[in-house]
């Protein structure tokens, strides 16, 4: 058990680096909209019209991926902080609790990123998206709109390796 933990913590832990980059690369291409924006607007009194929605969709990126890496590092809101210092059986439980928590809330939205009413993929959210252009930059939506289910994936892949350690722990100690 202890050299699957290890595999999903490595996994998680690589694609986390990955989703941290992204978030920071997101939140610069943001800034960088935002403020020739601002520079266009008031000092060449022409805007461009695509600045707005890259900034808005780079936002949603960063905030999305941010939070995978904060719930990897465990940085995310919690209730009970305490609870995720606990080892041992009470830590698997408090572990499994968190999990149970947090899949009631992804697998839903990853549920219906693939699939829409009837179980039909043809009207899930990602089908709909492909079929939709951006207003300004004509980009397909789904470039933007496929942050949702990546990000709630990276999640879940961060929930499956906290269980594998918790479990791991709980059969071998460190």
């Amino acid at each position: 058990m202890r050299a699957v933990a290890s595999l999903l913590d490595r996994l998680s832990g690589g694609l986390n680096r990955a989703a941290l980059i992204g978030a920071a690369l997101a939140v610069a291409i943001m800034l960088f909209a935002a403020g020739w924006q601002v520079i266009a607007r008031y000092l060449l009194n022409q805007p461009p019209i695509w600045t707005e929605e890259l900034a808005r969709f780079s936002m949603v990126w960063g905030g999305l991926l941010g939070a995978t890496c904060a719930f990897r590092f465990r940085s995310d809101p919690t209730l009970f902080p305490e609870a995720l210092k606990v080892t041992g059986g009470r830590g698997l439980l408090f572990t499994l609790v968190r999990a149970f928590g947090v899949l009631c809330f992804i697998l839903p939205i990853l549920w219906f990123s693939v699939f829409g009413p009837g179980a039909n993929p043809a009207r899930g959210y990602l089908a709909r998206l492909a079929g939709r252009q951006t207003e300004t930059m004509d980009l397909p939506m789904i470039v933007f709109g496929v942050a949702i289910p990546l990000a709630f994936t990276l999640i879940l892949l961060h929930v499956l390796a906290d269980i594998a350690r918790a479990i791991a722990d709980l059969k071998e100690p460190r």
